[in-house]
């Protein structure tokens, strides 16, 4: 297992708070989009986790992996989940599009390190 990247755990986090906060464009404020910074950060953790072990050689030869897993718990488990608890589609959706974006910081922030280290 490699080790996590910290810094882009946070990045992705707060990014797929904010989207989410931005798309929805719900009232709540800033109260709002804590929450969803706290959750989405946990997310973010554990995404962070499966990445690291899935290790950043076989991550680098298969870039796609990074979608598959950040879209794939989100198609997964999260948005039936929302779905299951009375949310519309459309909104579960939202949050397949958030894990997306964290993917895709991770994936971002992973390419930066490997050619600048």
């Amino acid at each position: 297992m490699g080790p996590v990247n910290w810094i882009a755990v946070a990045v992705a986090g707060l990014a797929g708070a904010l989207l989410l906060h931005l798309i929805e464009a719900r009232k709540g404020g800033t109260r709002r989009l804590a929450c969803l910074a706290l959750v989405m950060l946990v997310a973010s953790a554990m995404l962070g986790h499966a990445l690291a072990r899935i290790g950043s050689e076989r991550l680098a030869l298969k870039p796609a992996l990074y979608f598959m897993q950040s879209g794939g718990l989100a198609a997964a488990f999260v948005a039936p989940a929302l779905l299951v608890n009375g949310v519309k589609l459309v909104r579960a959706l939202y949050w397949v599009v958030a894990y997306l974006a964290m993917g895709w910081v991770f994936w971002f922030m992973g390419e930066a390190m490997l050619h600048y280290t």
